[in-house]
């Protein structure tokens, strides 16, 4: 199994008690059940088309293959239209995270693992041919390798089995990434596109994965004060954390009329997600803002709370904690709760 991250296995531990404890409603819970998972699975499918379009919008713009490969400079359209393609896909996948992550866990890898998860075990010295390192991150790698931040290098080269990133050089490279890693990503996200129509989304995995999103987006935050966060090469990490919670939103607005029904936690749900929307929108741009160069994530200092990056870490790190009840993912797991829908089986 490829490494995936914390926020994600913990999603995959929902398969257990979604086959182990299934939800067993009736009367206008059913009803509200049968609707929630419905409107949940068509947003699903709905998203898994837009990416895989936009994996093979990347893999069509590819510059044609020649002796010198392509560069940013001769081929600047092309990385430009590939660039664009990529963030279509990424916002794409980032929506429907939480489902990806539970329904199709071993395309999800393929699809989204971070450089540093897939050389843990071995190096992968042809970063063009669709095998060893693949997906969105390994092609976006390659795209911004020439505009890469300095500290995002720094953490990459201090990795065993590192192989620094760089456009392709020679007609091989060229031929490789086009059809070798770009028709990888559009293989991956069609298979998946292809399952969500045979498959079942249950109420389980869809709410719990709504989460999942939540406590996603505290991880991203997190992993940024090191040089790790996801979107690191294309600085579009905010961006993505903006997406993964309109697909929280989305999947919180199919559950909205069960939850109204038997709880009264469908308004601080609500609420608590605008607070989300809002600090996001404080920030300008998709790269999260600068980590303090001092910022100590174990005792954080007042004045690095301060600054931008630390009040999203702050509010995140609130918003997800399952310790205190007040916290987002504690009243949606109360409302879960309430709702009959089963808790996470840990493995």
């Amino acid at each position: 199994m490829i490494p995936r991250s914390k926020a994600a296995l913990w999603f995959l531990s929902v398969l257990a008690g979604a086959s182990a404890c299934s939800n067993e409603s009736d009367g206008d819970d059913a009803d509200y059940e049968t609707q929630a998972t419905l409107d949940v699975k068509n947003y699903v499918s709905g998203e898994l088309a837009k990416l895989t379009a936009a994996a093979e919008a990347i893999q069509k713009a590819a510059p044609a293959p020649d002796d010198d490969g392509w560069n940013a400079e001769s081929d600047a359209a092309a990385v430009e239209n590939m660039r664009k393609a990529w963030k279509q896909a990424r916002i794409a996948y980032e929506r429907v995270e939480g489902s990806i992550a539970v329904l199709f866990p071993e395309l999800d890898a393929a699809t989204d693992e971070r450089y540093d998860g897939f050389i843990e075990e071995a190096a992968d010295d042809n970063l063009f041919d669709g095998e060893g390192v693949t997906g969105v991150h390994a092609i976006e790698r390659i795209l911004w390798s020439n505009t890469t931040p300095e500290h995002v290098v720094k953490f990459e080269a201090e990795l065993p089995n590192y192989v620094a990133a760089a456009f392709p050089k020679t007609k091989e490279e060229a031929e490789d990434f086009k059809n070798g890693l770009c028709a990888q990503l559009v293989k991956d996200t069609k298979a998946m596109q292809d399952g969500i129509k045979a498959t079942t989304i249950d109420s389980t995995s869809a709410f719990w994965g709504m989460i999942g999103s939540v406590q996603e987006q505290s991880e991203k935050t997190d992993l940024a004060a090191s040089g790790q966060d996801e979107s690191r090469y294309a600085q579009h990490t905010l961006a993505d954390m903006r997406a993964n919670l309109e697909g929280a939103r989305a999947v919180f607005s199919a559950f909205r009329p069960w939850i109204e029904d038997s709880s009264d936690d469908a308004k601080r749900i609500q609420d608590e997600l605008d607070a989300l929307d809002a600090a996001y929108s404080e920030v300008d741009g998709d790269a999260l803002p600068r980590v303090p160069a001092d910022f100590n994530p174990d005792k954080p200092s007042e004045e690095a709370l301060e600054s931008p990056y630390g009040k999203l870490w702050k509010l995140l790190g609130e918003k997800t904690d399952e310790t205190d009840p007040e916290s987002l993912v504690s009243i949606m797991g109360n409302a879960a709760t309430e709702m009959g829908i089963p808790g996470i089986v840990e493995e």
